[in-house]
């Protein structure tokens, strides 16, 4: 599902005009990441939880000339799914 079915599944859900529903989601979306960026974990109960943690630098490859190459650090999101999430997608 790409960001324009989620948009017209959750207008439909909510019975909101499309561009009520995509207003929505990038104001979610905003505050998910800015807290990512400022190093704030998110927690959705049932859903799971977003974590961000700095990778360090490493030794990597060019995979077209076979040389070694310094990685950069950088930050990643690390993504926990809940327990209701996993029972509901692993309800048989």
């Amino acid at each position: 599902m790409n960001k324009a079915e989620f948009r017209n599944k959750l207008a439909s859900r909510l019975e909101l005009p499309q561009y009520v529903s995509n207003n929505i989601i990038d104001a979610c979306l905003d505050i998910i990441s800015q807290s990512l960026q400022e190093g704030d974990p998110i927690t959705l109960q049932g859903f799971g939880s977003f974590t961000p943690w700095q990778q360090t630098e490493r030794l990597g490859r060019n995979p077209r000339t076979g040389k070694g190459c310094m990685i950069a650090p950088r930050t990643s999101v690390k993504f926990k799914p809940g327990k209701y999430l996993l029972q509901k997608l692993n309800k048989i």
